[in-house]
C-alpha cells in the first residue's frame, strides 16, 4: 500500500532556493541541448578524426555523458535519458571502430579508468533497468565467470592489472615500453623507483628498466588493489538480478583483500602477485603495485577503489565491518597528516587543487600524504572528503561522524566557503554541505545553486569557444572540460546524498523522486526539494510547487535503490483557511501551520502538492533494511490509501 499526504501549507513568498533550483533545471536542459548539438555526431558518437595511440582513452569518450542520465533521474527533460542512451551506443561505436572495445567492453585497462568510464553505464541502468539488464550482465561475466580469464576463484585474485574483454591483452603496455611523457616523470615520478641504484644517471626515457621489462615482469601480472573497483559492476548486475552468484563473488572478492589488509596491520596493500603472495613481485613490498600507493595517485586511487568495494561488500552481505576494508587505511593517511599552506606542499596534483582551495592556497591547511614508498608516507594534499563522507552517510555512525568533525576541525580553512569550480569527478564540494547538514551554514543552498550556475555559463562560454576546433588526440579531455552538465549541487540538495564516487561507484541517497503523473524518476516540474537533514531519525526534506496553477503529486523513495524503509512521516500542515482574509482584506494573515504524523511502513511514500503549496516531512528511517533494487513504485502499480 502507497500512503498518500496532501500538501496543505500554502506557498506565498517562494524560498530563493527553490526559485534557483528551477532556473538551474532550465539551464541545464538548454546546456546538454547544445553541446550534444556542437560537439556530438548524428548518431550520438563525439567529433573525432584522429585515432587513440595507445591503450587510454576510453574513458575520456564515456566520461563526458556520465551525469546524462544522473541529470535525468534528479528531474531533467524526458528526452534527457534518450539522448544519453544515443550517445553510450554512438560512442560505443566509435571506440570498436577505434579498436579499443571488443564485445562493447574495454578490451583491457587499469579500474581507475575503466571505474570512470563504467559511470555511465551505471546511471542508465538506474534510469531503465529493462533495457539495460542485458549489457550489465554480460560485463559483470567477465568477472564473475573464470571462463573470461579475469578472475581466479583459488587463489581470489583478478589475474592481471589490465583486464577486460580481450583475455589476450597482457601487461601494460603495447611495444617494449611504457608510454611515458616527460611531463608525467616530472609529476609523479617514476614507478619501480628503487630498481635504479641510488645515485645512477636517469637513463633515456626508452631505455629506462622502471618502464620497460622490469615494469612488465613486475606490475604486468598479479592483482592490484585499484580492480576492487569491479566490484561496482557486478554490484550493479547485482541489484539487477538479485543473483546470488554475484553477492558471491563480492563477498569472496572483497573479503581476499580484507585478509590481506588484517595481515598487513590493517592497512590494505596495493599489490598481490598471481597466486595471491603480497609483495611476491616486489621484493615483499606491500606498496608499488600499478596505480598502488606508490605511483601514479596513491590515496587517489586506492582510497576510491576501497570504498566502492567495501559498500559493495556491505550490501550484498548486510555486514558493515566491510567497511574495514577502507578505514585502517584512512586512519593511518590522517594520523601522518600535518598542517601547512599548499604552496609548500610536495602535492603531485596541484592542478587539481588550485581551483578548490581559491585563495587559501596560502593558509595553513590539513594535509594528508596520497603516497607511500621506500622513503615512507609523502605527496601531501588536503584530504579529499569523498570516502569520509560516503562512509557516513552509509553508516550514520558516531565514529565516522566524528572522524569528519576532526577533518573539519583541523582543517585551518573555513568549511563553508562556497567555490565556484567544477572539478573532473563533478564533486569537491562536500566540506560545505556537510557544514550545512551540521546546521551552520545556511546560506549554501543558495550559495551552491550560484556556483553551479556560474559553471554551466562558464562551459558554455568554452563550448563556444571551441565548438568548431579539430581536436588532436593530445586534447580529448576538451569534451570533459566543455561537458556543461552539473549535477552535485542537486545531489546535495534534492536527493541528500554525496556525488557518486568518481572512480567507479554506485549512487548513495538519502531520497530519491519519482513523477506520480508522468510515471518516471526525478522531480516533477515546477517542484523544488531540499534536504536539509539526513540523520535516520528526522531525514528532514522540504518539498515545493512552484506551479500557480497545476497540482503535481510525488512519489518520495527512501534511499537510491529503496533500500531504506520510512517508519513514518511527520508533517506540516494548515487545515485552517483564514489565512486568505476576508473579501475587503487588503492583505493575508500568517498561515497557522500545524503538524500531524502517519505511519508508512515501506520505501515509498506520495505527497500530492496542490499548486502553489509546500511540505516539511521529518522521515523517520530505518536504514537498509532492503534489498537494493532498481524496481520503482510503478511496479505492479500498488494501491493507494491517504494519510492527509
Amino acid at each position: 500500500m502507497l500512503p498518500v499526504i496532501t500538501a496543505s501549507v500554502p506557498l506565498l513568498e517562494p524560498p530563493g532556493w527553490a526559485t534557483a533550483q528551477r532556473q538551474l533545471f532550465d539551464l541545464l536542459d538548454r546546456a546538454w541541448r547544445r553541446f550534444a548539438r556542437d560537439f556530438t555526431g548524428p548518431d550520438g558518437r563525439l567529433r573525432y578524426r584522429g585515432t587513440l595511440t595507445s591503450r587510454d582513452g576510453v574513458d575520456d569518450f564515456y566520461e563526458v555523458f556520465f551525469n546524462w542520465p544522473q541529470l535525468y533521474l534528479l528531474g531533467g527533460a524526458d528526452d534527457l535519458l534518450e539522448q544519453a542512451e544515443r550517445h553510450w551506443e554512438g560512442v560505443t561505436r566509435q571506440l570498436t571502430e577505434l579498436g579499443m572495445l571488443k564485445d562493447e567492453y574495454e578490451r583491457g585497462y587499469d579500474w581507475f579508468h575503466q571505474g570512470e568510464s563504467l559511470l555511465l553505464l551505471y546511471f542508465l541502468c538506474m534510469a531503465a533497468p529493462d533495457r539495460w539488464r542485458g549489457r550489465a550482465v554480460r560485463f559483470a561475466e567477465l568477472y564473475v565467470d573464470p571462463r573470461h580469464g579475469n578472475y581466479d576463484p583459488e587463489h581470489r585474485v583478478v589475474r592481471r592489472p589490465h583486464n577486460g574483454s580481450d583475455p589476450r591483452r597482457e601487461g601494460l603496455f603495447d611495444g617494449d615500453t611504457y608510454p611515458w611523457l616527460p611531463k608525467e616523470a616530472d609529476t609523479y615520478g617514476f614507478p619501480l623507483d628503487w630498481i635504479l641504484p641510488y645515485g645512477a644517471e636517469q637513463p633515456p626515457l626508452d631505455a629506462d628498466p622502471r618502464l620497460g621489462a622490469e615494469m612488465r615482469r613486475r606490475m604486468g601480472s598479479g592483482d592490484t588493489a585499484v580492480n576492487l573497483a569491479a566490484t561496482g559492476l557486478v554490484l550493479n548486475a547485482w541489484i539487477l538480478t538479485g543473483d546470488r552468484r554475484y553477492a558471491d563473488w563480492i563477498a569472496q572478492y572483497v573479503g581476499a583483500w580484507r585478509d590481506r589488509a588484517a595481515a598487513n596491520g590493517g592497512i590494505l596493500p596495493d599489490n598481490v602477485d598471481p597466486d595471491g603472495n603480497v609483495g611476491g613481485l616486489l621484493e615483499g613490498r606491500w606498496y608499488g603495485g600499478h596505480y598502488g600507493w606508490s605511483w601514479p595517485h596513491g590515496w587517489y586511487s586506492v582510497g576510491h577503489a576501497a570504498i566502492v568495494a567495501a559498500l559493495a561488500g556491505a550490501a550484498v552481505t548486510g555486514d558493515d565491518s566491510c567497511l574495514d576494508l577502507v578505514r585502517p587505511a584512512l586512519d593511518e593517511i590522517i594520523a601522518h597528516g600535518k598542517v601547512m599552506p599548499f604552496t609548500e606542499a610536495d602535492s603531485s596534483i596541484r592542478s587539481k587543487w588550485m581551483p578548490q582551495l581559491g585563495e587559501d592556497v596560502h593558509t595553513p591547511t590539513f594535509h594528508v600524504p596520497f603516497r607511500y614508498g621506500d622513503q615512507g608516507w609523502f605527496d601531501h594534499n588536503p584530504m579529499l572528503m569523498a570516502v569520509p563522507t560516503a562512509l557516513w552517510h552509509h553508516t550514520a555512525g558516531a565514529a565516522d561522524r566524528a572522524r569528519i568533525e576532526h577533518l573539519r576541525a583541523a582543517a585551518g580553512h573555513d568549511w563553508r566557503t562556497v567555490r565556484p569550480f567544477r572539478s573532473k569527478e563533478e564533486a569537491g564540494h562536500e566540506e560545505p554541505w556537510l557544514a550545512f547538514l551540521a546546521g551552520d551554514n545556511p546560506d549554501y543552498p543558495e550559495k551552491i545553486l550560484a556556483a553551479a550556475q556560474a559553471q554551466v555559463r562558464h562551459r558554455l562560454a568554452r563550448m563556444e569557444r571551441h565548438r568548431d576546433r579539430d581536436v588532436p588526440e593530445a586534447d580529448i579531455h576538451l569534451w570533459q572540460q566543455s561537458n556543461p552538465v552539473v549535477t552535485e549541487a542537486l545531489v546535495h540538495l534534492t536527493w541528500g546524498g554525496p556525488q557518486v564516487v568518481y572512480n567507479g561507484g554506485l549512487q548513495q541517497a538519502r531520497l530519491r523522486y519519482h513523477d506520480a503523473t508522468a510515471g518516471r524518476p526525478g522531480l516533477p516540474p515546477s517542484v523544488a526539494a531540499l534536504v536539509s537533514s539526513i540523520d535516520p531519525e528526522a531525514t528532514v526534506v522540504e518539498l515545493v510547487n512552484l506551479d500557480p496553477e497545476h497540482a503535481r503529486p510525488v512519489i518520495v523513495q527512501a534511499g537510491a535503490f529503496a533500500e531504506h524503509t520510512i517508519r513514518s512521516a511527520e508533517y506540516s500542515t494548515c487545515t485552517d483557511p483564514s489565512w486568505i482574509g476576508d473579501l475587503y482584506d487588503y492583505g493575508h494573515r500568517a498561515p497557522a501551520v500545524e503538524s500531524a504524523t502517519t505511519d508508512v511502513g515501506g520505501p515509498w511514500l506520495r505527497v500530492d502538492l496542490p499548486r502553489s503549496s509546500r511540505i516539511r516531512l521529518s522521515l523517520r528511517l530505518a536504514l537498509r533494511t532492503r534489498t537494493p533494487s532498481y524496481r520503482s513504485p510503478f511496479d505492479g502499480h500498488p494501491a493507494e490509501t491517504s494519510a492527509s
